[in-house]
């Protein structure tokens, strides 16, 4: 029988790529969005969840009745509770209360127990949620650790899923990979990857403005003055993950709330893609640096697009909470009448 699966871990991997054909129509370059969202979990997370899983297994590390424990923005959370699920695991996440009631709620659904942190507090703050992950861990029998912001095995899936085939997609001709950084995780594994191919491609890492990681690059040293709160999720750090290999990105774009904002509802009114913040995010950079730098007809650009809209319908897809953002322009088009709803009396 063909396209039938064991389990839905079957279905991680080997996600689609979709040509823009609207929102880029300025750029000159052939702009193709890898979407995550088709994982069975709707993100890219999937991927680390299941290759660092069951690299634990491989190990011994992991046993029945054990305990898998997560620092999580959302996505990764989702991602881990459903591989536990398969696998017979409990799962215990700590999340920032940047993270929307409905991603709580599917993490819960999923049979996660979860923690909700200050988002707003230093990393080494024993309230934040790096630091209450590790103290769970510490403190429960039988668990294993992800530590996804400092585990080498995030890159090591993005080596040798991710990169591959956006290689094959392209058949080696892509030029540009854009990718948001959280982790760095997608970036580093996937820009790796096809660094080794061919050299020349540009690897270019989205920041968000409140982030230390554009300025990191830059300079080598953390800048402070550079952290301040921001909404997208899963995008952007105030310490540095070794799972990001700043080696290999070429140049790092940083863009703001309310630009991806703009550009995610962009594209889904475009595009039909509904996609997550984080989709945005990479679009917008992708115009910001067209306005720097030349792209031909000749390139090949490859968005990765995260995860999936749904679980942003509340935030950024949301009237309500946009109008409580300040966020009442749209980027250029003047579409805002699109995005209202009108109630018939």
């Amino acid at each position: 029988m063909s396209n039938v699966y064991d389990n839905i871990l079957g279905l991680i991997g080997n996600t689609p790529m979709v040509k823009l054909n609207t929102v880029t129509k300025d750029i000159p370059a052939t702009v193709y969005a890898k979407l995550e969202s088709y994982n069975p979990g709707h993100s890219t997370k999937d991927r680390i969840a299941l290759h660092i899983i069951e690299n634990a297994e491989q190990k011994g590390l992991l046993k029945e009745d054990s305990v898998v424990v997560e620092t999580t923005s959302g996505n990764t959370g989702f991602s881990i509770a459903m591989v536990c699920i398969i696998k017979g695991y409990k799962c215990i996440l700590a999340v920032s209360d940047k993270t929307k009631s409905e991603k709580i709620a599917y993490l819960k659904a999923l049979g996660a127990t979860v923690y909700i942190c200050p988002a707003n507090v230093a990393a080494d703050d024993p309230r934040s949620y790096y630091e209450v992950a590790k103290r769970i861990a510490s403190e429960t029998p039988n668990s294993v650790y992800i530590n996804q912001y400092f585990n080498e095995l995030n890159i090591d899936a993005h080596y040798q899923t991710t990169g591959p085939e956006i290689w094959e997609q392209t058949q080696g001709k892509v030029t540009h990979l854009f990718a948001c950084t959280g982790t760095g995780g997608t970036l580093s594994g996937s820009g790796k990857f096809l660094k080794e191919k061919n050299p020349d491609i540009k690897i270019i890492g989205v920041d968000a403005d409140g982030s230390i990681l554009k300025s990191y690059h830059e300079t080598g040293e953390i800048h402070k003055e550079d952290v301040h709160p921001y909404q997208i999720e899963g995008m952007g750090k105030n310490l540095i993950p070794s799972a990001l290999l700043f080696d290999k990105v070429d140049e790092f774009v940083r863009v703001n709330d309310e630009m991806s904002a703009y550009r995610t509802r962009e594209i889904a009114l475009k595009e039909a893609i509904m996609g997550g913040y984080t989709t945005g995010a990479v679009t917008q950079a992708l115009i910001q640096y067209a306005q720097s730098h030349e792209l031909t007809k000749d390139d090949i650009v490859v968005l990765i697009y995260p995860d999936h809209g749904s679980r942003y319908i509340t935030k950024v897809y949301s009237d309500k909470w946009m109008a409580e953002q300040g966020f009442v322009n749209n980027c250029v088009h003047n579409y805002d009448e699109v995005f209202k709803t009108e109630f018939i009396k």
